[in-house]
């Protein structure tokens, strides 16, 4: 499996506070190990086929897609805000 972060993603990413940085690391590897593991607590989105999210603290999520070829790719932002 691939991870790709975009240019917006990184963007995001540098806003975040260092705090959350570090445990979106920590929530990364065991994404790595196994996107299901029940500390993620992944939920598939309704409003988009195909999209899902994993918890990186109680305000911040991961919204994420496979590609067809099993590339993932990532966008991070708060909760309120992300599922727009």
């Amino acid at each position: 499996m691939v991870i790709r972060r975009t240019k917006d993603f990184a963007d995001a990413f540098r806003k975040l506070p260092r705090e959350v940085q570090r445990i979106f690391h920590k929530q990364e590897k065991i994404f790595r190990e196994s996107w299901l593991d029940s500390r993620l607590h992944v939920k598939r989105l309704k409003d988009l086929p195909g999209a899902y999210s994993f918890r990186v603290t109680r305000r911040y999520r991961v919204l994420f897609y496979f590609d067809r070829d099993n590339t993932v790719f990532f966008v991070i932002g708060h909760r309120k805000d992300i599922y727009e």
